[in-house]
Protein backbone atom coordinates (compact mmCIF):
# COMPACT_ATOMS: atom_id res chain seq x y z
CA UNK A 1 0.00 0.00 0.00
CA UNK A 2 2.84 2.32 0.66
CA UNK A 3 4.34 2.61 -2.79
CA UNK A 4 0.75 2.69 -4.27
CA UNK A 5 -0.30 5.61 -2.02
CA UNK A 6 3.10 7.33 -2.84
CA UNK A 7 2.64 6.78 -6.92
CA UNK A 8 -1.09 8.18 -6.88
CA UNK A 9 0.12 11.07 -4.74
CA UNK A 10 2.90 11.67 -7.29
CA UNK A 11 1.39 11.23 -10.33
CA UNK A 12 -2.17 12.80 -8.96
CA UNK A 13 -0.39 15.96 -8.71
CA UNK A 14 1.69 15.77 -11.56
CA UNK A 15 -1.79 15.91 -13.44
CA UNK A 16 -3.06 18.69 -11.60
CA UNK A 17 -0.17 21.11 -12.11
CA UNK A 18 -0.39 20.11 -16.13
CA UNK A 19 -3.75 21.68 -16.15
CA UNK A 20 -2.46 25.24 -15.24
CA UNK A 21 -2.54 27.90 -17.10
CA UNK A 22 1.12 30.06 -18.21
CA UNK A 23 0.18 32.35 -15.38
CA UNK A 24 0.01 30.39 -12.63
CA UNK A 25 -3.55 29.60 -12.60
CA UNK A 26 -6.83 26.75 -13.13
CA UNK A 27 -9.47 26.94 -15.34
CA UNK A 28 -10.58 23.79 -15.53
CA UNK A 29 -13.60 22.87 -17.95
CA UNK A 30 -16.87 22.20 -16.97
CA UNK A 31 -18.92 19.88 -18.58
CA UNK A 32 -21.61 20.11 -21.69
CA UNK A 33 -24.77 20.67 -21.40
CA UNK A 34 -28.07 20.12 -23.19
CA UNK A 35 -30.02 22.68 -20.91
CA UNK A 36 -27.49 25.77 -22.07
CA UNK A 37 -27.44 24.31 -25.90
CA UNK A 38 -31.55 24.30 -25.98
CA UNK A 39 -31.21 28.00 -24.33
CA UNK A 40 -28.34 29.05 -27.21
CA UNK A 41 -30.35 27.64 -29.69
CA UNK A 42 -33.50 29.15 -29.04
CA UNK A 43 -31.80 32.33 -28.22
CA UNK A 44 -29.58 32.83 -31.58
CA UNK A 45 -33.21 31.57 -33.44
CA UNK A 46 -35.15 34.09 -31.79
CA UNK A 47 -32.37 37.40 -33.24
CA UNK A 48 -31.89 35.65 -36.48
CA UNK A 49 -31.92 31.99 -37.43
CA UNK A 50 -30.71 32.74 -41.05
CA UNK A 51 -27.57 34.39 -39.86
CA UNK A 52 -26.87 32.02 -37.18
CA UNK A 53 -28.31 28.75 -39.45
CA UNK A 54 -25.22 27.27 -38.74
CA UNK A 55 -25.31 27.27 -35.20
CA UNK A 56 -28.17 26.59 -34.81
CA UNK A 57 -27.88 23.12 -36.56
CA UNK A 58 -24.55 22.42 -35.16
CA UNK A 59 -26.34 22.76 -31.42
CA UNK A 60 -29.35 20.34 -33.07
CA UNK A 61 -27.45 18.00 -33.98
CA UNK A 62 -25.59 17.56 -30.40
CA UNK A 63 -28.88 17.24 -28.87
CA UNK A 64 -30.40 14.79 -30.92
CA UNK A 65 -26.60 12.99 -30.43
CA UNK A 66 -26.80 12.89 -26.84
CA UNK A 67 -30.54 12.24 -25.64
CA UNK A 68 -30.65 9.24 -23.03
CA UNK A 69 -32.13 6.30 -24.00
CA UNK A 70 -35.26 6.47 -22.12
CA UNK A 71 -35.75 9.49 -24.33
CA UNK A 72 -35.11 12.57 -22.08
CA UNK A 73 -32.53 14.57 -20.89
CA UNK A 74 -29.68 15.53 -18.08
CA UNK A 75 -28.01 18.68 -17.49
CA UNK A 76 -24.80 16.45 -18.48
CA UNK A 77 -24.10 13.77 -20.71
CA UNK A 78 -23.87 11.55 -17.70
CA UNK A 79 -26.88 12.84 -15.67
CA UNK A 80 -30.75 10.91 -15.73
CA UNK A 81 -33.43 12.86 -17.35
CA UNK A 82 -35.32 15.32 -15.61
CA UNK A 83 -38.40 17.38 -16.48
CA UNK A 84 -36.65 20.68 -16.67
CA UNK A 85 -33.93 20.03 -19.16
CA UNK A 86 -36.00 17.56 -21.27
CA UNK A 87 -38.64 20.31 -21.91
CA UNK A 88 -36.34 22.56 -22.39
CA UNK A 89 -34.42 20.47 -25.37
CA UNK A 90 -38.13 18.95 -26.65
CA UNK A 91 -39.17 22.89 -27.18
CA UNK A 92 -35.71 23.92 -29.06
CA UNK A 93 -35.57 21.14 -31.24
CA UNK A 94 -39.54 21.87 -31.81
CA UNK A 95 -38.83 25.76 -32.43
CA UNK A 96 -35.56 24.88 -34.73
CA UNK A 97 -38.21 23.00 -36.63
CA UNK A 98 -35.77 20.42 -36.85
CA UNK A 99 -35.81 17.88 -39.56
CA UNK A 100 -35.26 14.53 -40.73
CA UNK A 101 -35.45 10.90 -39.07
CA UNK A 102 -33.02 11.64 -35.92
CA UNK A 103 -34.97 14.41 -35.66
CA UNK A 104 -38.81 13.01 -35.89
CA UNK A 105 -37.27 10.27 -33.65
CA UNK A 106 -35.87 12.82 -30.85
CA UNK A 107 -39.00 14.96 -30.81
CA UNK A 108 -41.22 11.44 -30.51
CA UNK A 109 -39.30 9.73 -28.09
CA UNK A 110 -39.02 13.29 -25.98
CA UNK A 111 -42.70 13.55 -26.03
CA UNK A 112 -43.34 10.30 -24.69
CA UNK A 113 -40.49 11.00 -21.81
CA UNK A 114 -42.58 14.17 -20.78
CA UNK A 115 -46.22 12.21 -20.93
CA UNK A 116 -44.41 9.68 -18.51
CA UNK A 117 -43.82 12.34 -16.22
CA UNK A 118 -46.73 14.57 -16.33
CA UNK A 119 -49.07 12.87 -17.72
CA UNK A 120 -49.96 14.25 -21.09
CA UNK A 121 -48.65 16.80 -22.89
CA UNK A 122 -51.18 19.41 -22.25
CA UNK A 123 -50.23 22.60 -21.78
CA UNK A 124 -51.83 23.17 -18.33
CA UNK A 125 -50.64 20.27 -17.41
CA UNK A 126 -46.80 20.82 -18.44
CA UNK A 127 -47.22 24.47 -16.84
CA UNK A 128 -48.50 23.03 -13.60
CA UNK A 129 -45.26 20.37 -13.66
CA UNK A 130 -42.76 23.21 -13.78
CA UNK A 131 -44.33 25.24 -11.05
CA UNK A 132 -44.45 22.44 -8.78
CA UNK A 133 -40.97 21.30 -9.51
CA UNK A 134 -40.05 25.24 -8.26
CA UNK A 135 -42.11 26.60 -5.82
CA UNK A 136 -42.69 30.21 -5.03
CA UNK A 137 -38.51 30.45 -6.61
CA UNK A 138 -39.49 32.03 -10.23
CA UNK A 139 -35.74 31.94 -11.15
CA UNK A 140 -36.13 29.14 -12.84
CA UNK A 141 -39.73 28.12 -13.74
CA UNK A 142 -40.84 31.01 -15.71
CA UNK A 143 -37.71 31.41 -18.39
CA UNK A 144 -38.85 27.09 -18.95
CA UNK A 145 -42.16 28.48 -19.48
CA UNK A 146 -41.00 30.98 -21.62
CA UNK A 147 -38.98 28.94 -23.56
CA UNK A 148 -41.86 26.68 -24.23
CA UNK A 149 -43.97 29.34 -25.10
CA UNK A 150 -41.82 30.85 -27.99
CA UNK A 151 -41.18 27.03 -28.81
CA UNK A 152 -44.41 26.09 -29.47
CA UNK A 153 -45.12 23.57 -26.93
CA UNK A 154 -47.32 25.42 -24.83
CA UNK A 155 -50.45 25.52 -26.86
CA UNK A 156 -52.43 28.49 -27.46
CA UNK A 157 -52.51 31.65 -25.65
CA UNK A 158 -48.79 30.01 -24.42
CA UNK A 159 -47.99 33.27 -22.77
CA UNK A 160 -50.58 33.47 -20.04
CA UNK A 161 -48.90 30.43 -18.97
CA UNK A 162 -46.08 32.04 -18.17
CA UNK A 163 -45.81 33.61 -14.46
CA UNK A 164 -45.63 37.38 -15.19
CA UNK A 165 -42.59 39.03 -12.96
CA UNK A 166 -43.20 41.94 -11.61
CA UNK A 167 -40.05 43.80 -13.19
CA UNK A 168 -41.02 47.30 -12.21
CA UNK A 169 -39.57 46.12 -8.99
CA UNK A 170 -36.08 47.20 -10.77
CA UNK A 171 -37.17 50.57 -10.67
CA UNK A 172 -36.70 50.04 -7.24
CA UNK A 173 -33.30 51.31 -4.97
CA UNK A 174 -31.26 47.82 -4.42
CA UNK A 175 -31.53 48.43 -0.81
CA UNK A 176 -34.92 47.60 -1.07
CA UNK A 177 -34.62 44.07 -2.40
CA UNK A 178 -34.65 42.29 0.50
CA UNK A 179 -37.73 44.04 1.98
CA UNK A 180 -39.92 43.89 -0.96
CA UNK A 181 -39.15 39.91 -1.45
CA UNK A 182 -38.28 39.56 -5.62
CA UNK A 183 -39.41 36.05 -6.75
CA UNK A 184 -36.23 35.42 -8.15
CA UNK A 185 -32.64 34.81 -6.70
CA UNK A 186 -30.61 38.01 -6.55
CA UNK A 187 -28.42 37.09 -9.39
CA UNK A 188 -31.38 36.50 -12.24
CA UNK A 189 -32.17 39.89 -11.66
CA UNK A 190 -31.82 40.73 -15.74
CA UNK A 191 -33.86 37.84 -16.35
CA UNK A 192 -36.66 39.69 -13.92
CA UNK A 193 -36.25 42.26 -15.58
CA UNK A 194 -36.39 40.92 -19.61
CA UNK A 195 -38.38 38.19 -18.86
CA UNK A 196 -41.08 40.56 -16.93
CA UNK A 197 -41.15 42.46 -19.96
CA UNK A 198 -41.44 39.79 -23.04
CA UNK A 199 -44.34 38.32 -20.16
CA UNK A 200 -46.05 41.70 -20.15
CA UNK A 201 -45.48 42.86 -24.25
CA UNK A 202 -47.78 39.31 -25.12
CA UNK A 203 -49.99 39.14 -22.40
CA UNK A 204 -50.10 42.36 -20.55
CA UNK A 205 -52.62 42.80 -17.70
CA UNK A 206 -56.27 44.18 -18.74
CA UNK A 207 -56.51 47.58 -19.94
CA UNK A 208 -58.52 48.78 -16.03
CA UNK A 209 -55.44 47.29 -14.14
CA UNK A 210 -52.94 49.50 -12.82
CA UNK A 211 -49.97 47.37 -13.36
CA UNK A 212 -50.58 47.81 -16.94
CA UNK A 213 -49.79 51.65 -16.91
CA UNK A 214 -47.34 51.73 -14.22
CA UNK A 215 -45.26 48.78 -16.07
CA UNK A 216 -45.61 50.96 -19.35
CA UNK A 217 -44.22 54.33 -17.80
CA UNK A 218 -41.15 52.72 -16.26
CA UNK A 219 -39.96 50.20 -19.07
CA UNK A 220 -38.28 53.43 -20.82
CA UNK A 221 -36.40 53.69 -17.14
CA UNK A 222 -35.77 49.98 -16.37
CA UNK A 223 -34.74 49.37 -20.60
CA UNK A 224 -31.27 50.78 -20.02
CA UNK A 225 -30.77 48.26 -16.73
CA UNK A 226 -29.99 45.62 -19.13
CA UNK A 227 -26.80 47.28 -20.38
CA UNK A 228 -25.69 48.60 -17.32
CA UNK A 229 -25.87 45.24 -15.93
CA UNK A 230 -24.29 43.58 -18.70
CA UNK A 231 -20.30 43.12 -18.28
CA UNK A 232 -18.07 43.92 -21.04
CA UNK A 233 -18.19 39.90 -22.18
CA UNK A 234 -21.47 40.25 -22.91
CA UNK A 235 -22.36 37.06 -20.94
CA UNK A 236 -24.64 38.29 -17.82
CA UNK A 237 -22.81 36.07 -14.93
CA UNK A 238 -20.76 34.69 -17.55
CA UNK A 239 -23.76 31.83 -18.18
CA UNK A 240 -25.15 30.34 -21.46
CA UNK A 241 -28.27 30.09 -19.80
CA UNK A 242 -28.92 33.70 -17.96
CA UNK A 243 -27.68 35.11 -21.49
CA UNK A 244 -29.81 32.83 -23.60
CA UNK A 245 -33.13 33.58 -21.40
CA UNK A 246 -32.49 37.28 -21.53
CA UNK A 247 -31.68 37.58 -25.26
CA UNK A 248 -34.73 35.11 -26.16
CA UNK A 249 -36.91 37.06 -23.88
CA UNK A 250 -36.41 40.88 -25.52
CA UNK A 251 -36.54 38.52 -29.27
CA UNK A 252 -39.72 38.27 -28.45
CA UNK A 253 -40.80 41.14 -26.57
CA UNK A 254 -39.62 42.78 -30.14
CA UNK A 255 -36.95 44.13 -28.60
CA UNK A 256 -34.48 43.17 -31.36
CA UNK A 257 -32.59 46.28 -30.87
CA UNK A 258 -31.97 46.58 -27.95
CA UNK A 259 -28.03 47.44 -27.41
CA UNK A 260 -27.78 44.90 -25.24
CA UNK A 261 -28.30 42.18 -28.57
CA UNK A 262 -24.85 41.77 -30.14
CA UNK A 263 -22.82 41.67 -26.83
CA UNK A 264 -24.76 38.83 -25.90
CA UNK A 265 -24.93 37.29 -29.48
CA UNK A 266 -21.30 37.56 -29.62
CA UNK A 267 -20.75 35.48 -26.04
CA UNK A 268 -23.36 33.05 -27.06
CA UNK A 269 -20.90 32.48 -30.26
CA UNK A 270 -17.73 32.67 -28.39
CA UNK A 271 -18.67 29.92 -26.14
CA UNK A 272 -20.01 27.25 -28.26
CA UNK A 273 -17.77 24.46 -28.46
CA UNK A 274 -16.66 22.84 -31.36
CA UNK A 275 -18.75 19.76 -31.35
CA UNK A 276 -21.78 21.72 -30.88
CA UNK A 277 -22.38 22.56 -27.36
CA UNK A 278 -22.36 25.30 -24.85
CA UNK A 279 -21.58 24.80 -21.04
CA UNK A 280 -22.94 26.24 -18.14
CA UNK A 281 -20.89 28.88 -17.66
CA UNK A 282 -17.25 30.09 -19.25
CA UNK A 283 -15.12 28.91 -15.71
CA UNK A 284 -14.41 28.66 -12.44
CA UNK A 285 -11.15 29.75 -12.65
CA UNK A 286 -10.52 31.29 -9.16
CA UNK A 287 -12.15 28.76 -7.20
CA UNK A 288 -10.65 25.58 -8.97
CA UNK A 289 -7.42 27.87 -8.39
CA UNK A 290 -7.99 28.44 -4.41
CA UNK A 291 -9.20 24.84 -4.35
CA UNK A 292 -6.31 23.37 -6.07
CA UNK A 293 -3.78 26.07 -3.97
CA UNK A 294 -5.73 24.27 -1.13
CA UNK A 295 -4.95 20.63 -2.12
CA UNK A 296 -1.37 21.63 -3.00
CA UNK A 297 -0.79 23.07 0.51
CA UNK A 298 0.86 26.05 -0.76
CA UNK A 299 0.27 28.85 -3.02
CA UNK A 300 3.35 30.14 -5.36
CA UNK A 301 3.45 34.23 -6.35
CA UNK A 302 2.62 33.59 -9.27
CA UNK A 303 -0.85 32.54 -7.53
CA UNK A 304 -0.96 34.94 -4.80
CA UNK A 305 -0.33 38.10 -7.11
CA UNK A 306 -3.39 36.91 -9.65
CA UNK A 307 -5.77 36.44 -6.51
CA UNK A 308 -4.63 39.73 -5.76
CA UNK A 309 -5.38 41.27 -8.72
CA UNK A 310 -8.99 39.35 -8.95
CA UNK A 311 -10.21 41.06 -5.80
CA UNK A 312 -12.98 43.59 -6.69
CA UNK A 313 -12.33 46.87 -5.46
CA UNK A 314 -15.56 48.72 -6.31
CA UNK A 315 -18.72 48.65 -5.78
CA UNK A 316 -20.58 45.78 -8.14
CA UNK A 317 -23.00 47.06 -10.34
CA UNK A 318 -25.05 43.68 -10.56
CA UNK A 319 -25.75 43.14 -6.45
CA UNK A 320 -24.47 46.25 -5.68
CA UNK A 321 -21.74 44.78 -3.36
CA UNK A 322 -18.81 46.77 -1.39
CA UNK A 323 -15.11 45.94 -2.74
CA UNK A 324 -13.63 43.46 -1.05
CA UNK A 325 -14.60 40.24 -2.31
CA UNK A 326 -13.83 37.85 -5.25
CA UNK A 327 -16.17 36.26 -7.38
CA UNK A 328 -15.67 32.18 -9.26
CA UNK A 329 -13.87 33.85 -12.33
CA UNK A 330 -11.87 36.19 -13.43
CA UNK A 331 -13.77 37.07 -16.42
CA UNK A 332 -15.86 40.49 -16.30
CA UNK A 333 -19.42 38.26 -15.30
CA UNK A 334 -18.68 36.85 -12.17
CA UNK A 335 -20.43 37.85 -9.13
CA UNK A 336 -18.35 38.80 -5.43
CA UNK A 337 -19.69 35.53 -3.57
CA UNK A 338 -19.22 34.32 0.44
CA UNK A 339 -17.10 31.32 -0.73
CA UNK A 340 -15.17 32.70 -3.30
CA UNK A 341 -13.88 35.19 -0.92
CA UNK A 342 -13.39 32.69 1.86
CA UNK A 343 -11.16 30.64 -0.98
CA UNK A 344 -8.94 33.01 -1.63
CA UNK A 345 -8.25 34.67 1.73
CA UNK A 346 -7.51 30.94 2.50
CA UNK A 347 -5.47 30.45 -0.54
CA UNK A 348 -3.40 33.60 -0.19
CA UNK A 349 -2.81 32.77 3.51
CA UNK A 350 -0.64 29.83 2.75
CA UNK A 351 1.68 31.88 1.17
CA UNK A 352 1.59 35.61 2.64
CA UNK A 353 3.67 38.12 0.95
CA UNK A 354 4.01 41.68 0.55
CA UNK A 355 0.83 43.38 0.75
CA UNK A 356 -1.58 40.91 1.33
CA UNK A 357 -2.14 42.14 4.83
CA UNK A 358 -4.47 44.92 3.40
CA UNK A 359 -6.37 42.98 1.00
CA UNK A 360 -6.83 40.19 3.53
CA UNK A 361 -8.24 42.96 5.91
CA UNK A 362 -10.37 44.03 3.14
CA UNK A 363 -11.50 40.54 2.40
CA UNK A 364 -12.47 39.80 6.26
CA UNK A 365 -14.21 42.96 6.64
CA UNK A 366 -16.32 42.16 3.23
CA UNK A 367 -16.97 38.55 5.07
CA UNK A 368 -18.32 39.81 8.21
CA UNK A 369 -20.41 42.57 6.69
CA UNK A 370 -22.13 39.79 4.41
CA UNK A 371 -23.59 37.55 7.61
CA UNK A 372 -26.71 37.40 7.94
CA UNK A 373 -28.83 38.15 10.82
CA UNK A 374 -29.41 34.44 11.69
CA UNK A 375 -25.37 33.81 11.89
CA UNK A 376 -25.02 32.45 8.46
CA UNK A 377 -23.72 33.46 5.62
CA UNK A 378 -25.50 33.72 2.43
CA UNK A 379 -24.02 33.16 -1.33
CA UNK A 380 -24.09 37.09 -2.76
CA UNK A 381 -26.11 39.37 -0.56
CA UNK A 382 -27.08 40.23 2.84
CA UNK A 383 -30.62 39.45 3.59
CA UNK A 384 -32.03 39.94 -0.13
CA UNK A 385 -34.65 37.17 0.43
CA UNK A 386 -35.79 33.79 1.46
CA UNK A 387 -35.29 32.09 -2.09
CA UNK A 388 -32.91 29.06 -1.95
CA UNK A 389 -30.11 30.63 -3.46
CA UNK A 390 -30.22 33.76 -0.86
CA UNK A 391 -30.09 32.29 2.01
CA UNK A 392 -27.72 30.99 4.64
CA UNK A 393 -25.96 27.96 4.44
CA UNK A 394 -23.96 25.95 6.58
CA UNK A 395 -20.84 24.98 4.24
CA UNK A 396 -20.13 28.76 3.38
CA UNK A 397 -20.61 29.91 7.16
CA UNK A 398 -18.01 27.08 7.77
CA UNK A 399 -15.63 28.27 5.06
CA UNK A 400 -15.96 31.78 6.19
CA UNK A 401 -15.24 30.51 9.59
CA UNK A 402 -11.97 28.80 8.35
CA UNK A 403 -10.69 32.26 6.58
CA UNK A 404 -11.89 34.20 9.65
CA UNK A 405 -9.59 32.32 12.10
CA UNK A 406 -6.20 31.57 9.52
CA UNK A 407 -6.53 35.39 9.64
CA UNK A 408 -7.14 36.08 13.25
CA UNK A 409 -4.01 36.53 15.06
CA UNK A 410 -3.00 39.34 11.81
CA UNK A 411 -5.92 41.69 12.47
CA UNK A 412 -6.37 44.64 14.27
CA UNK A 413 -8.06 44.21 17.51
CA UNK A 414 -11.06 46.03 16.76
CA UNK A 415 -11.57 43.07 13.68
CA UNK A 416 -10.42 40.64 16.05
CA UNK A 417 -13.75 41.43 18.25
CA UNK A 418 -15.61 41.55 15.37
CA UNK A 419 -14.61 38.46 14.26
CA UNK A 420 -15.15 36.72 17.95
CA UNK A 421 -18.54 37.89 18.14
CA UNK A 422 -19.09 36.64 14.04
CA UNK A 423 -18.15 33.27 14.99
CA UNK A 424 -20.06 32.81 18.26
CA UNK A 425 -23.00 34.17 15.56
CA UNK A 426 -21.93 31.65 13.62
CA UNK A 427 -21.37 28.32 15.43
CA UNK A 428 -25.15 29.02 16.88
CA UNK A 429 -26.04 28.09 13.31
CA UNK A 430 -24.52 25.43 12.53
CA UNK A 431 -25.99 23.67 15.54
CA UNK A 432 -28.99 24.86 14.29
CA UNK A 433 -29.05 23.62 10.77
CA UNK A 434 -27.11 20.16 11.82
CA UNK A 435 -29.12 17.61 11.16
CA UNK A 436 -30.38 15.01 14.12
CA UNK A 437 -28.31 12.41 12.45
CA UNK A 438 -24.87 14.60 12.27
CA UNK A 439 -25.38 15.83 8.64
CA UNK A 440 -25.53 19.47 7.50
CA UNK A 441 -26.94 19.73 3.66
CA UNK A 442 -24.98 22.45 1.09
CA UNK A 443 -26.49 24.51 -1.29
CA UNK A 444 -24.60 24.67 -4.49
CA UNK A 445 -23.08 21.16 -4.62
CA UNK A 446 -26.55 18.05 -4.40
CA UNK A 447 -26.68 14.37 -5.88
CA UNK A 448 -29.35 12.88 -8.09
CA UNK A 449 -29.49 9.71 -6.50
CA UNK A 450 -29.88 11.23 -3.14
CA UNK A 451 -33.47 11.95 -1.68
CA UNK A 452 -34.81 15.42 -2.06
CA UNK A 453 -31.19 15.36 -4.97
CA UNK A 454 -29.53 16.45 -0.93
CA UNK A 455 -25.64 15.60 -0.53
CA UNK A 456 -25.26 15.29 2.76
CA UNK A 457 -22.09 13.70 2.40
CA UNK A 458 -20.22 16.46 0.89
CA UNK A 459 -22.06 19.14 2.70
CA UNK A 460 -21.14 17.34 6.15
CA UNK A 461 -17.39 16.65 5.29
CA UNK A 462 -16.97 20.23 4.15
CA UNK A 463 -18.54 21.56 7.29
CA UNK A 464 -16.18 19.17 9.23
CA UNK A 465 -13.05 19.92 7.34
CA UNK A 466 -13.28 23.91 7.42
CA UNK A 467 -14.19 23.53 11.58
CA UNK A 468 -11.11 21.38 11.98
CA UNK A 469 -8.43 23.04 9.91
CA UNK A 470 -7.42 25.07 12.69
CA UNK A 471 -6.87 24.81 16.20
CA UNK A 472 -8.42 27.64 17.22
CA UNK A 473 -11.56 27.25 15.69
CA UNK A 474 -11.32 23.26 16.20
CA UNK A 475 -11.31 24.25 19.99
CA UNK A 476 -14.80 25.92 19.70
CA UNK A 477 -16.12 23.57 17.37
CA UNK A 478 -15.38 20.36 18.86
CA UNK A 479 -18.98 19.22 19.26
CA UNK A 480 -19.72 20.37 15.62
CA UNK A 481 -17.01 18.40 14.44
CA UNK A 482 -17.12 15.25 16.57
CA UNK A 483 -20.94 14.65 15.61
CA UNK A 484 -20.35 15.39 11.71
CA UNK A 485 -17.51 13.00 12.14
CA UNK A 486 -19.50 10.18 13.63
CA UNK A 487 -22.39 10.97 10.46
CA UNK A 488 -19.47 10.31 8.11
CA UNK A 489 -18.39 7.21 9.60
CA UNK A 490 -21.57 5.90 9.17
CA UNK A 491 -22.08 6.64 5.32
CA UNK A 492 -19.09 4.73 4.43
CA UNK A 493 -20.01 2.19 2.10
CA UNK A 494 -18.33 -1.77 2.57
CA UNK A 495 -15.93 -1.21 -0.31
CA UNK A 496 -14.47 2.17 1.32
CA UNK A 497 -16.07 4.41 -0.08
CA UNK A 498 -18.82 7.38 -0.14
CA UNK A 499 -21.46 8.67 -2.51
CA UNK A 500 -24.16 11.43 -1.87
CA UNK A 501 -25.64 9.58 1.27
CA UNK A 502 -24.90 5.57 1.91
CA UNK A 503 -27.31 4.21 -1.10
CA UNK A 504 -26.21 6.55 -3.73
CA UNK A 505 -23.64 5.62 -6.19
CA UNK A 506 -19.88 6.29 -5.04
CA UNK A 507 -17.43 8.78 -6.49
CA UNK A 508 -14.50 10.17 -6.85
CA UNK A 509 -15.08 13.51 -5.29
CA UNK A 510 -16.80 12.55 -2.26
CA UNK A 511 -14.91 9.92 -1.18
CA UNK A 512 -12.42 12.13 -1.62
CA UNK A 513 -13.67 15.09 0.49
CA UNK A 514 -14.63 12.88 3.24
CA UNK A 515 -11.75 10.84 3.98
CA UNK A 516 -9.79 14.31 4.48
CA UNK A 517 -12.30 15.44 6.54
CA UNK A 518 -12.31 12.19 8.84
CA UNK A 519 -8.66 12.68 9.01
CA UNK A 520 -8.25 15.84 10.06
CA UNK A 521 -8.61 14.88 13.31
CA UNK A 522 -8.39 11.44 12.82
CA UNK A 523 -8.33 9.78 16.77
CA UNK A 524 -6.31 7.42 17.98
CA UNK A 525 -7.02 4.18 15.14
CA UNK A 526 -8.06 5.64 11.86
CA UNK A 527 -6.39 2.53 10.15
CA UNK A 528 -9.35 0.91 9.08
CA UNK A 529 -11.97 3.05 7.35
CA UNK A 530 -9.25 5.45 5.98
CA UNK A 531 -7.17 2.28 4.82
CA UNK A 532 -10.54 1.07 2.96
CA UNK A 533 -11.21 4.59 1.70
CA UNK A 534 -7.48 5.32 0.21
CA UNK A 535 -7.37 1.70 -1.24
CA UNK A 536 -10.40 2.58 -3.32
CA UNK A 537 -9.68 5.87 -4.18
CA UNK A 538 -6.17 4.35 -5.41
CA UNK A 539 -7.59 1.65 -7.65
CA UNK A 540 -10.35 3.97 -9.11
CA UNK A 541 -8.46 6.49 -9.99
CA UNK A 542 -5.76 3.74 -11.14
CA UNK A 543 -3.19 5.33 -9.46
CA UNK A 544 -3.52 9.04 -10.08
CA UNK A 545 -4.49 8.55 -13.83
CA UNK A 546 -7.76 8.63 -14.54
CA UNK A 547 -9.99 10.60 -12.99
CA UNK A 548 -13.82 10.09 -14.20
CA UNK A 549 -16.05 13.60 -12.77
CA UNK A 550 -19.55 12.81 -11.14
CA UNK A 551 -22.31 15.49 -11.24
CA UNK A 552 -22.63 16.78 -8.27
CA UNK A 553 -22.02 20.36 -8.93
CA UNK A 554 -25.25 22.96 -8.95
CA UNK A 555 -25.84 25.97 -10.47
CA UNK A 556 -28.47 28.28 -11.48
CA UNK A 557 -31.82 26.81 -9.93
CA UNK A 558 -30.21 23.35 -9.74
CA UNK A 559 -28.62 23.21 -12.75
CA UNK A 560 -26.27 20.17 -12.44
CA UNK A 561 -22.81 19.97 -13.64
CA UNK A 562 -19.48 18.41 -13.24
CA UNK A 563 -15.79 20.03 -13.45
CA UNK A 564 -12.74 18.42 -14.56
CA UNK A 565 -10.82 19.62 -11.68
CA UNK A 566 -12.91 18.28 -8.71
CA UNK A 567 -12.20 14.79 -8.35
CA UNK A 568 -8.18 15.61 -9.02
CA UNK A 569 -7.98 18.16 -6.79
CA UNK A 570 -10.10 16.69 -4.15
CA UNK A 571 -7.90 12.85 -4.31
CA UNK A 572 -4.44 15.20 -4.11
CA UNK A 573 -5.78 16.46 -1.15
CA UNK A 574 -7.12 13.32 0.70
CA UNK A 575 -3.93 11.39 -0.54
CA UNK A 576 -1.53 14.42 0.75
CA UNK A 577 -3.50 13.73 4.46
CA UNK A 578 -3.55 10.36 4.10
CA UNK A 579 0.52 10.55 3.98
CA UNK A 580 0.59 12.85 7.02
CA UNK A 581 -0.94 10.87 9.10
CA UNK A 582 -1.39 7.27 8.57
CA UNK A 583 1.61 5.33 9.66
CA UNK A 584 0.96 2.57 7.37
CA UNK A 585 1.59 4.87 4.19
CA UNK A 586 4.10 7.84 5.66
CA UNK A 587 7.44 7.96 5.61
CA UNK A 588 9.56 7.84 8.06
CA UNK A 589 10.55 11.74 9.57
CA UNK A 590 8.18 13.22 7.20
CA UNK A 591 5.09 15.68 7.60
CA UNK A 592 3.11 16.88 5.05
CA UNK A 593 1.02 20.64 5.74
CA UNK A 594 -2.47 20.20 6.32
Amino acid sequence: MLNSVHLALTQTEAHLLALRQPTGHWEGQLSSSALSTATAVVALRGVDAVAHADLIAAGVQWLITHQNADGGWGDTTVSKSNLSTTLLCYSALHAAAASGTAAQAALAQAAAWITTQVGSLKPEAIAQAVIRRYGKDKTFSVPILMLCTIGGTLGDKAWRRVLPLPFELAALPRSWFGAVGLPVVSYALPALIAIGHARFKNAPPAWWNPLRWLRAALWPRIRPMLQTLQPSSGGYLEATPLTSFVTMALAAAGEKDHPCIPGAIAFLKRSMRADGSWPIDTNLATWGTTLASKALGHTDERVRHWLQGQQYQTMHPFTNAAPGGWAWTDLPGGVPDADDTAGALIAMKLTPGEGTGGPAQAGITWLLDLQNRDGGMPTFCRGWGTLPFDRSTPELTAHALLAWWLWEKDLPPAQRQRVAHATRQALKYLRRTQRADGSWIPLWFGNEHTPDEENPVYGTAQVVAYLSSTEALAAQASDLIESGRRYLLTRQKTDGSWGGDLHAPSSIEETSVALHALLLQPGPQPQDYATRATLWLVATTQHGTHFPTAPIGLYFARLWYHEQLYPIIWTLQALRRVKAVLPTVSEPGTTTPT
